[in-house]
């Protein structure tokens, strides 16, 4: 899973952003829920906007119109963006941007993230974020290569009975002890 979701928020909070400046520069009035439904629908739109974010912005709409006035303001839209990049997502929230096709990550990749995120949600806010995740990764590698150490040295009997890909001058623990007492 290592550096598959190095960019996941950055790109999350990129989609949204971009995809929020697109809507906005349609519609100067604002951007409501009214808006963004009828842009989703709109022909001249299939090929420039992003359904997946514009979903997202929709199906959530009440929660990012802080004021609750029905429309989403670029300060509004600028809060979003900053909690998505402090506080991260929520398992739902990434739920929903992956079924939709936000991610940008293999199936493989996003059903692992989605499988461990308790374990990533190491202050257990319900959020993770990209250090949460880039120090899960980081730490599934070291262990990784622990166990791998850990296996070999406990299996590698090449140390006690010798390496016969070895050179002459090699020798194993085995053979020393016949080479000392053979001198």
């Amino acid at each position: 899973m290592a550096n598959n979701n190095n960019g996941l928020l950055s790109g999350i909070y990129a989609g949204l952003t971009n995809t929020y400046s697109y809507l906005a520069s349609q519609y100067p009035n604002g951007l409501t829920l009214e808006n963004l439904t009828e842009a989703r629908t709109k022909t001249t739109n299939l090929g420039v906007l992003n359904q997946t974010f514009a979903s997202y912005l929709q199906n959530n709409f009440a929660s990012i119109d802080n004021d609750g006035d029905g429309v989403i303001t670029a300060d509004e839209m600028n809060n979003l963006s900053n909690r998505i990049s402090a506080q991260g997502l929520t398992k739902a929230e990434l739920t929903q941007l992956y079924a939709s096709g936000a991610s940008g990550l293999s199936e493989s990749t996003m059903s692992k993230i989605l499988e461990h995120f308790d374990e990533m949600d190491t202050n257990h806010d319900g959020r993770i974020t990209s250090a949460e995740i880039s120090a899960y990764d980081i730490n599934c590698a070291r262990m990784e290569v622990e166990d791998e150490f850990n296996n070999k040295r406990a299996t590698d009997m090449s140390v006690f009975y010798g390496d016969s890909s070895s050179s002459s001058d090699t020798y194993s623990l085995l053979s020393y002890k016949y080479k000392s007492n053979n001198d």
